[in-house]
């Protein structure tokens, strides 16, 4: 017998179905609630709102979980590669050989973006910030691939756009960084792996033999498959909502890159240098400051310390931790902003105030030391973030497609005027 829930608006009763899913999340489905009451429910935020149904990311926060299609983010992270977990979000099986090979050769084909996007890249300054430049990249996409705007496309022509995306994703994230820093632009260098041939177009000088270092690629091969999808976030949620209208795929991502760039969804790792940085200013004191953060009243907090999702751990801190230790040690990195980092640290992870409230550095904290020790800057995070979670925002604008849901339109409670009658200027 199905299971429901019951709702008395005004002595009438409703009753409401149960859904549960496969990992045993339980909802109550009010998709006729208006129609059969003329009420609507009000979730500012959407905070406990489910907007859809998805077969993509399970994330239970308060046991520590993150999978991707049924798989442990550890094994993932462990085993696989970026491009292995890409596939496996948006076509929801990990390849074979041959599909894996298919995907990648296919990818390769098209790294390249067409010369006239290079007139829209110098049409910024420098002091455009980076993520504008890549949101406004990746949307004009749909001026070079029109035929990307009909919404009734087949598998073949979606394919492609998906593999268009991924593929020139760390061209336009590159470009938009030689931009603010005034450098000319590289190309990509197809020899190459995804990370190591993005490290190049990144860091390469005319004139210069480039070598990517194998440890600091597997370090932001793990970064990127660490933030593939989490969810229904801010940007995903955005990237399904503009895709519930049948925008074009570049459209939908590019208004995710636009809501990743708010600094209360991507900006956290970029937080977490700017505090390190006011530490280092104030003489460098860890004391001072993590007094200063267990003080109430001082208005102070840890940046990267605790997740508004994970009330225990964050699964993907222990896997970056490594990476992040590996890298500072290859590169041998001299800076007294991460030495600071890692005093924070070592508190953190001894200290029973912390222990206590499970405020253990998070995989912002130590995304933003490894980004930091690489010499990206500050302004480029987000950018790195928005590549990493463009897996997720296909897979999602996908799932959306394919299911065929309906647009997305959320109803408000209003709370201004009533009606009143219109005074003429003169008589005001």
């Amino acid at each position: 017998m199905a299971k429901t829930a019951e709702l008395i608006i005004d002595g009438k009763t409703y009753k409401l179905p149960i859904i549960e899913g496969t990992e045993h999340e339980v909802a109550i489905d009010i998709g006729n609630l208006r129609d059969e009451s003329g009420v609507v429910t009000l979730d500012l935020g959407y905070k406990n709102t489910g907007a859809t149904k998805s077969a993509i990311t399970f994330l239970d926060g308060d046991k520590g979980i993150l999978r991707y299609r049924g798989y442990a983010i550890e094994e993932l992270a462990a085993n696989s590669n970026f491009l292995e977990v890409a596939y496996l979000l948006v076509f929801g099986e990990l390849p074979t050989d041959e599909q894996y090979k298919k995907f990648t050769d296919d990818i390769k084909l098209h790294t390249m973006v067409h010369e006239d996007t290079r007139k829209i890249l110098d049409g910024f300054p420098s002091s455009a910030h980076p993520m504008g430049v890549l949101a406004s990249m990746f949307c004009a996409q749909t001026a070079f691939y029109p035929e990307s705007l009909d919404p009734n496309r087949s598998s073949e022509a979606t394919y492609l756009s998906i593999v268009r995306s991924l593929a020139k994703m760390p061209t336009f994230a590159a470009w938009a960084y030689k931009n603010a820093v005034g450098h000319p632009v590289n190309y990509p260098d197809n020899s190459l792996d995804y990370c190591s041939r993005f490290m190049k177009m990144l860091y390469a000088l005319p004139a210069e033999q480039y070598q990517p270092d194998p440890v600091v690629a597997d370090a932001l091969d793990k970064l990127l498959i660490l933030h593939a999808d989490h969810e229904q976030n801010c940007s995903t949620s955005t990237v399904r909502i503009v895709g519930s209208s049948k925008a074009s795929i570049y459209s939908s991502i590019s208004a995710g890159i636009n809501a990743l760039w708010g600094p209360l969804h991507g900006g956290a790792n970029q937080e977490v240098i700017l505090m390190l940085e006011q530490i280092k200013k104030d003489g460098g004191d860890t004391d001072k400051w993590i007094a200063k953060a267990k003080d109430k009243n001082s208005g102070f907090r840890l940046m990267g310390f605790g997740h508004r999702v994970y009330k225990n751990f964050d699964p993907r801190a222990k896997i970056i931790k490594k990476a992040a230790d590996d890298v500072l040690k290859k590169l041998g990195v001299n800076d007294p902003v991460l030495d600071i980092a890692m005093k924070l640290e070592e508190v953190a992870l001894r200290d029973s105030y912390f222990i206590e409230r499970k405020l253990y550095p998070n995989v912002d904290f130590y995304s933003g030391i490894i980004y930091r020790a690489l010499g990206i800057p500050v302004d480029m995070f987000t950018v790195m973030f928005a590549m990493g979670r463009l897996p997720g925002w296909i897979a999602q604008w996908k799932e959306l497609r394919e299911n065929k849901e309906p647009i997305g339109r959320p109803r408000q409670i209003y709370t201004g005027q009533n009606l009143r009658p219109y005074v003429p200027i003169k008589k005001r």
